[in-house]
């Protein structure tokens, strides 16, 4: 199963126009499945609990897909270490593939074995098998966040999540994307006057979002294995039309790595443009860059990588 095509933007903002201006919208004809599953979670009217936890889904490459399985489990170990850092300690995560990884003793860690053989690129069945397991994984209400398994976390994510306690969810627009072949840094925002070209997070990185998520209800669960079918740009729109709408988190929180041998953009010869990107926006400030190997641990994930 192939990732779902987007929606066009013009058929996106009359969707949600309808929706806002019907009590109990339903589906048009012409709907994808996560329409349709976003307007029955809309329907469910859906009322907030507080959130005790953050689930992080990760779809894992499998190691018949790659060149180098050791460099690609040394990039999980450090996305997962970023997880162990957290301040909260009220998250687990739960990793799919074909092959068990190498990965630390913690009961907040689950592994779940993805055994279907169809040919072509399977990260999206392994996220809807992911979400499709979260009322197993999820011990009540939270957030829910599909999360790549090359990615690392700020250690105050959780924390700003589960004492915020947003309603919808959480979407990144701000944070940083780094070149592992340069080991530049850029900032990832909103355009400005100063940086008309800038982009907020979301629409460079997949790691983007965290959702409300009520284990107790089948269309949240229904919601999310949808909404991961497609491409991260389109998230903050299923949000809306679900009724769901995202804060933005306060700070940027999520460091997305490119060009270190392995990213799923990469095999689909899509990193040229960010990686110009980076060197556009690139952060000069040393003070900034020091809090920001250190906040993020990249000295650590290096040497861990060397010497593996």
């Amino acid at each position: 199963m192939a990732q779902v095509p987007a929606v066009p933007k013009t058929t996106r903002a009359r969707h949600l126009l309808r929706a806002r201006l019907s009590a109990s919208p339903t589906p048009a004809a012409a709907m994808v499945a996560s329409e349709r599953a976003a307007l029955a979670l809309r329907a469910a009217c859906l009322r907030q609990k507080r959130a005790g936890q953050v689930t992080f889904l990760l779809p894992l490459v499998g190691p018949d897909q790659v060149g180098n399985w050791g460099a690609v489990i040394d990039r999980l170990q450090a996305t997962l270490r970023a997880f162990q850092r957290q301040r909260n300690p009220n998250w687990s995560a739960a990793i799919c593939c074909q092959e068990r990884p190498d990965i630390p003793d913690d009961p907040r860690l689950t592994f779940l074995r993805f055994t279907d053989r169809a040919p072509g690129n399977d990260k999206w069945r392994k996220l809807r098998m992911l979400a499709e397991a979260l009322p197993d994984l999820a011990q009540g209400p939270g957030y829910a966040m599909s999360f790549d398994a090359d990615d690392l976390l700020h250690p105050a994510a959780v924390d700003e999540m589960l004492s915020r306690q947003a309603r919808g969810g959480y979407l990144a627009q701000t944070g940083y994307v780094m070149d592992a072949a340069t080991g530049d840094i850029a900032l990832s925002a909103r355009p400005s006057v100063t940086a008309p070209m800038r982009k907020p997070f979301w629409k460079l990185c997949g790691s983007c979002c965290a959702m409300y998520h009520d284990p107790s209800e089948p269309a949240s669960t229904r919601f999310l294995a949808e909404m991961t079918q497609h491409e991260h740009r389109m998230f903050p729109y299923l949000a809306k039309l679900a009724g769901q709408d995202t804060a933005p988190l306060s700070q940027p929180l999520v460091l997305y790595i490119i060009n270190h041998g392995e990213n799923f953009g990469a095999r689909r010869g899509r990193t040229g443009y960010k990686t110009r990107f980076v060197q556009r926006y690139r952060i000069t400030d040393p003070d900034a860059l020091t809090a920001i190997r250190r906040d993020f641990a990249l000295d650590r994930a290096r040497d861990a990588s060397t010497h593996r």
